[in-house]
């Protein structure tokens, strides 16, 4: 029986979409069965990760200035969207995996991996009904490029758990809260009922992702005794490489545990 740890980096070293989400679907079903008491127990344990993961040979990866703009008001604008999301998804399985494996000598309750876990098996969904959207338009993951950036931020904070938390879930996570609803509009005014049901699960479900990522950056300041808004505007200017940008859907950021007092500072600052 592989430790979860050992788990998280199968999920890591898969580098096909469909077989990634698969695995990752599967594991997070027999942790769940062995922490409900239904199967053999799994051990967190111990593993080594890789420092990026496992990667299809498409899409082929740009530098974020180098991949073509397309306005979505066309059909091929669309599918885009849909790409770009889809990738974003595939990245969010590898990133919540890489956290579980990565930082096990971090001593958490087990909540912790609770947590990760059902976001990763969350973002599996999210990456596959992405690609279902895609594939019933006539385009598939991997047809377009995609942005090579979106791994920077785990690099990031490889050695920093505090900061990887500040800056995966409260931050970029939390920019999906800002932007899904004006997508799922463009795809209602288009008529795709398909693609907006699939981007309104991806919206529910992401606010649990930031959430998870705000109660644990609090359980980790609390530990320490720190001021939890001052060390994620300190940890935001060492690892976040760009601008906070308003608009913020303030009332779903709430809801994930995020005050505004923690980033329109950086807003103001950055802007």
């Amino acid at each position: 029986m592989k430790t979860l740890a050992e788990m998280a980096v199968d999920v890591l070293t898969t580098a096909d979409g469909r077989e990634k989400t698969a695995k990752s679907h599967a594991h997070a079903a027999a942790w769940r069965a062995a922490r409900a008491g239904e199967g053999p127990g799994i051990a967190v344990g111990s593993a080594a990760p890789p420092l990026r993961p496992a990667r299809p040979e498409r899409p082929e990866l740009l530098d974020p200035r180098d991949v073509p703009r397309r306005k979505p008001g066309s059909p091929q604008g669309r599918i885009a969207l849909l790409h770009a999301v889809a990738h974003i998804e595939l990245n969010a399985v590898d990133l919540h995996w890489d956290i579980i494996a990565r930082f096990t000598e971090v001593p958490f309750p087990p909540g912790f991996f609770d947590d990760w876990v059902r976001a990763a098996d969350e973002e599996s969904k999210h990456f596959n009904l992405m690609c279902d959207c895609l594939e019933s338009l006539g385009s598939h993951y991997g047809a377009l490029p995609a942005h090579a950036g979106m791994w920077r931020a785990a690099e990031d904070t490889a050695e920093d758990i505090m900061g990887r938390l500040a800056v995966v879930p409260m931050v970029l996570e939390a920019r999906g809260l800002d932007v899904t609803p004006g997508m799922i509009e463009i795809f209602r005014k288009a008529g795709n009922d398909e693609a907006v049901a699939a981007l309104e699960t991806i919206y529910a479900e992401e606010v649990g992702h930031v959430a998870y990522g705000s109660k644990w950056f609090h359980f980790l300041c609390g530990r320490h005794n720190r001021d939890p808004r001052d060390v994620f505007h300190d940890l935001v200017r060492t690892y976040f490489h760009g601008a906070l940008k308003p608009p913020f859907n303030e009332e779903k950021r709430a809801e994930a545990g995020l005050p505004p007092d923690f980033y329109w500072p950086l807003a103001q600052e950055k802007g």
